[in-house]
């Protein structure tokens, strides 16, 4: 292809103008001739012709060039594909959203709480059908979901300040122990309450720290939400044995204890099923992917049957002329762990940068712990069902005033 460089000059512009006014009869490649990069040609005498290495080297490639540019931007703008990649846009912005709002129905878990508690006290019938047999397993599900939740970058961090994490351990299993002694033999002695209900608020105070102080702490200050994830895991990995332990020193003298029983049961509900869960995430991570948007949902149905249950079945005991003595009790039991993680934090680590938060991660840390266990606990372990009282009101009442302060705390930090 030779075209003369004066005839270029003159009748490109006037090869435009055709182009604009005479659109209809312009061949589908002459707008690709007028878009050429005239550094891909060279002059040979007065003629202007392409480069050797030049990709215009023929008529022919260029002409087939400008035709699948054209033929690619009729396909871009066909009405039709255009429809269809809305169509799947759209889809792609349904299933996100719906991701979403199963990932975040955890947010729903402290409305959830209540309507169960309230639910259970009008209507038993609701809750009676879960019944104690399923306290086990609906417990290691929860501690399943932890695990796949789960890995071990969200600790690398946390592990940096093992001060921090040994306190909140002591809080867990010397501070709140020693309040649920108190209390236990405030019940009996002072307000002549049944020994197996002083048991039960023992019992209460021996076991390890809740999941929900792990969220607690995320809805307050996210950044301390590994910090709490690593004391709470190594409370209730540590749980087979100090958890008997602690039992036996406490309740040994009052009721009999099956430290053996306790180990094996505690191993069966909290050890095994978050060790599943890490390998599974570990291991087949595609698995871990899929099931994950369905584990909030389902945990906070199942949070809500082992908060409505226990109540319902024992909500002959609760409506007692005793049972407001011992809701009282329990709440006074939490108030103070509550308090006694915040303060104590605040006279060990006076110069930490982030003090507060520090102090708001300790206090759901003492103050939150698991009750579930302790009602699976009581349940396979003590004869006399009113053992099983304090753990049922407990896990209400700590799952409530926890979610208050993230209120309260949330509210302050905004102003």
């Amino acid at each position: 292809m030779i075209v003369n460089a004066k005839q270029w000059q003159i009748q490109r512009p006037h090869i435009a103008q055709f182009q604009i006014h005479n659109n209809s009869h312009v061949p589908k490649f002459l707008p690709c001739i007028c878009s050429l990069n005239l550094s891909e040609f060279r002059y040979v005498g007065s003629s202007l012709q392409p480069k050797p290495n030049s990709q215009f080297g023929s008529s022919r490639f260029l002409v087939r060039r400008c035709l699948s540019e054209k033929l690619s931007d009729s396909f871009d703008q066909d009405p039709s594909l255009n429809i269809v990649n809305k169509h799947n846009k759209i889809f792609e912005q349904e299933e996100f959203s719906l991701i979403n709002i199963l990932k975040k129905s955890n947010s729903l878990l402290p409305h959830v709480v209540l309507a169960s508690t309230l639910l259970a006290l009008v209507y038993p019938p609701s809750f009676t059908w879960f019944t104690t047999r399923y306290y086990a397993p609906a417990l290691g599900f929860l501690m399943f979901a932890v695990g796949v939740n789960s890995s071990e970058k969200d600790f690398v961090e946390a592990f940096k300040r093992p001060s921090a994490i040994f306190a909140g351990y002591l809080g867990q299993f010397i501070v709140k122990p020693i309040l649920g002694y108190i209390f236990g033999i405030i019940s009996v002695s002072v307000f002549n309450l049944p020994t197996p209900i002083g048991a039960g608020i023992m019992l209460v105070s021996c076991v390890s720290g809740a999941q929900l102080s792990n969220y607690a702490t995320f809805l307050t200050d996210p950044p301390m939400a590994p910090l709490s994830i690593v004391m709470t895991s190594l409370s209730t990995a540590t749980a087979v044995f100090v958890t008997p332990l602690l039992s036996l020193l406490l309740i040994g003298k009052r009721l009999p204890v099956d430290v053996t029983g306790m180990v094996s049961s505690i191993l069966q509900i909290v050890v095994a099923p978050i060790a599943a869960g890490l390998l599974l995430n570990r291991f087949l991570p595609w698995i871990s992917n899929a099931i994950r948007p369905f584990l909030p949902p389902l945990s906070v149905l199942v949070t809500a049957c082992c908060v409505g249950a226990p109540l319902a079945i024992n909500v002959k005991s609760v409506i007692s002329p005793f049972g407001a003595t011992i809701l009282s009790l329990i709440i006074s039991f939490h108030l103070l762990a509550f308090v006694a993680g915040y303060v104590l934090t605040g006279l060990v680590f006076p110069k930490a940068p982030d003090l507060k938060a520090l102090q708001r991660t300790m206090s759901f840390e003492t103050g939150m712990q698991s009750s579930l266990l302790a009602l699976a606990l009581a349940n396979r372990f003590f004869r006399d069902p009113l053992v099983a009282v304090p753990p049922a009101i407990s896990t209400v009442m700590m799952s409530l005033m926890g979610f208050t302060l993230v209120m309260v705390w949330a509210k302050k930090k905004e102003v």
